[in-house]
């Protein structure tokens, strides 16, 4: 039962890969009406694409090494051409599910297409920008850094619920994550909250 609940979760991500090629292709983000989008994918950019090109010297190189035994030539090549999908639909995710901070008051904390955290702003005891290029794992604290870093910093007076990549769920005080407009973010972040103390 556990084995096909993580396939399940394991092809549910992987739709999630493809939507997001479809999206990038027409130039469309998801679920970013009603809010103002914050991107984290800038930085990742030129790594994705490096990671890209090497998946694809090996498919060519895997071709030439199997050109013997077509049977297997053909099977490989389906495989690793997926695997180059793959890895341009993670980039793709990262670009058109950006951070979201939305006009009814709640912070929507993303990384491609398997963390999505939503924060209501009331929750919110300090938000600041940190830049950290070391993360230790730690009860209580999400870490999502792109490129090795995170850019803002979270606290929050009581936890929110993070659903892990096979389904566990997480509770959270502290969210640290990356922005590519970090100073703006927080800004944004800053001037909601004292509108939502006003009203």
């Amino acid at each position: 039962m556990r084995a096909l609940r993580v396939g399940w979760l394991l092809v549910r991500h992987e739709v999630r890969l493809l939507h997001s090629l479809v999206l990038w292709a027409a130039r469309r983000t998801h679920g970013t009406a009603g809010g103002t989008a914050f991107g984290y994918a800038r930085g990742q950019g030129p790594m994705m694409f490096g990671f890209a090109f090497v998946c694809v010297i090996e498919t060519v190189a895997m071709s030439v090494l199997l050109r013997d035994w077509p049977v297997v030539e053909r099977a490989v090549l389906v495989l690793d051409v997926y695997g180059v999908v793959i890895v341009v639909g993670m980039h793709a995710a990262s670009v058109v599910r950006p951070h979201v901070l939305y006009d009814d008051g709640s912070l929507r904390i993303r990384n491609a297409g398997h963390v999505d955290v939503r924060v209501p702003l009331e929750l919110v005891a300090s938000v600041r920008r940190e830049l950290r290029t070391t993360h230790e794992k730690a009860d209580g604290e999400l870490n999502l850094p792109i490129g090795a870093q995170t850019s803002v910093t979270v606290e929050l007076t009581e936890p929110v619920t993070h659903v892990t990549f096979l389904g566990r769920r997480q509770p959270v005080r502290v969210l640290r994550f990356h922005a590519d407009d970090a100073t703006g973010l927080v800004r944004a972040l800053a001037r909601e909250q004292e509108r939502g103390a006003a009203a």
